[in-house]
């Protein structure tokens, strides 16, 4: 099981009369085997709230908790251990890899740091990570600045697998890519997600992304959820003003244009 469990989450930057709270009082669970969206304009909080799961920001107050293990009091030794129970695929593939270092390379790292397994094993699951997410064995000898901006995601993906995470966080991992390949790479989550039976907070400004691949939505704004539930049910019928804003700020062509993407994503067998 991997059940996340936000509590009255509170992130405050500045200080004194200049502080402010990104993340003011926010709470959120996701279940085992769940994909969570949370949805929100630039500065909404949702990345601070991912960050701050992931370990890369600290909390001013609240909990965290995954199957019961506290995330915000982790020191020393227990590093590890959190990075083992939480993973983060960041928005942009290319800064995210190391330039310097192959495909297979970055996996081996992961493989090598959370993983007890000989140079041979390795080199296997290599291999079966990078056939996971639908990438050829050869692309192990390739640098992230000979492959495109969809197959640089997908290493990242199957960077973040190497360490068999209990959750992973998606933030923004589709909006540094070519339309074209966007659908690509969300099919490829959802089938991953099933597949593994994995629990996945994903961070996205398209509701179109969140309806086709999230379980259950929240929607943010100033720091705070103000609506949460079915993510189908949340872009149909959305019940907060700020929801109902984010709808109708959508165009419908754009929103025709996501739908038609994932949809030739299917046909093509890019997933």
């Amino acid at each position: 099981m991997a059940e996340l469990v936000i509590e009255d989450l509170v992130v405050t930057f500045g200080h004194r009369q200049r502080a402010f709270n990104a993340v003011d009082g926010v709470s959120l669970t996701v279940p085992h085997g769940t994909i969570v969206g949370l949805v929100g304009e630039s500065g909404s909080g949702k990345s601070t709230v991912a960050r701050t799961v992931a370990g890369l920001q600290r909390a001013t107050s609240g909990r965290i908790t995954l199957d019961g293990d506290d995330l915000l009091h982790t020191r020393g030794v227990d590093r590890r251990h959190r990075a083992q129970g939480v993973q983060m695929i960041f928005q942009d593939p290319y800064s995210s890899l190391n330039p310097r270092m192959t495909v297979g390379e970055t996996i081996e790292e992961a493989l090598t740091t959370h993983r007890d397994l000989n140079a041979k094993q390795r080199a296997a699951s290599v291999r079966e990570l990078l056939e996971l997410v639908r990438l050829k064995p050869a692309v192990a000898g390739q640098y992230p600045s000979q492959i495109s901006g969809g197959m640089r995601q997908r290493v990242a993906i199957a960077r973040c697998l190497a360490v068999r995470p209990r959750l992973i966080v998606a933030d923004e991992i589709t909006s540094a890519l070519d339309a074209s390949v966007q659908g690509a790479v969300l099919n490829l989550i959802r089938d991953l997600q099933r597949e593994l039976e994995l629990s996945m907070i994903f961070i996205t400004h398209n509701l179109a992304a969140v309806r086709y691949i999230a379980d259950t939505t929240a929607v943010m704004s100033r720091g705070r959820v103000v609506e949460y539930g079915d993510a189908e049910e949340i872009v149909a019928n959305p019940r907060h003003p700020y929801t109902q804003a984010l709808v109708s700020a959508i165009p419908r062509i754009e929103n025709a244009g996501t739908d038609h993407l994932l949809r030739l994503a299917d046909e093509d067998g890019l997933r």
